[in-house]
């Protein structure tokens, strides 16, 4: 995270987070539901506030906060580094017709970055945008649950399972979620 991006406790965030590369990894369900089951784990267990979300083919976008006492930096730590190990798991035990390649890509971005050992997954920083106003906050809302209809994967935000428009449709979404209003 770098001091642009400062995470400062007791306020809600627009956050991004990126494969390394931007490599289209949750195209199959495996990988998308280590995302969605840990991000559930850190609702339940860590005190992360969430009030919207949407998984994309290669990126996270999330609205979110931190409960009480509890540093929202330090929860988005514990989720991509758990996430990036299951996912890279993931990809060694599956049967995946990509195997090679996306670990090429994985080992390769680790090797530029002092920190990671083996394997890089996820890009550096969470890309935090401060939630100041109520017209920033239904503006982020309005993207996160069109990016799934600009990309031309459904016709209707709520048609689309990885996504918290579900939710704001009045139906039972994958993840339960504060409402912004």
């Amino acid at each position: 995270m770098g001091i642009k991006n400062k995470i400062v406790p007791g306020s809600l965030y627009f956050l991004t987070m990126t494969a390394v590369d931007w490599v289209d990894i949750f195209t199959r369900p495996v990988y998308r539901h280590i995302i969605v089951d840990s991000l559930r784990f850190c609702q339940e267990k860590k005190g992360l506030e969430l009030y919207a979300w949407v998984l994309m083919s290669n990126h996270l976008h999330l609205i979110a906060a931190a409960a009480g006492s509890k540093n929202l930096s330090d929860i988005l730590r514990d989720f991509k580094g758990f996430t990036s190990r299951q996912i890279i798991d993931a990809i060694q035990e599956e049967n995946e017709s990509r195997k090679q390649w996306l670990l090429h890509r994985f080992s390769f971005s680790a090797k530029n970055d002092p920190k990671v050992r083996h394997f890089k997954f996820w890009q550096d920083g969470n890309e935090a945008k401060e939630i100041t106003s109520n017209n920033f906050l239904q503006q982020k809302l309005a993207y996160i649950h069109q990016n799934p209809v600009r990309a031309e994967i459904v016709t209707e935000p709520e048609h689309y399972l990885y996504s918290s428009a579900t939710n704001y449709a009045g139906e039972k979404g994958l993840l339960e979620v504060l409402f912004a209003e």
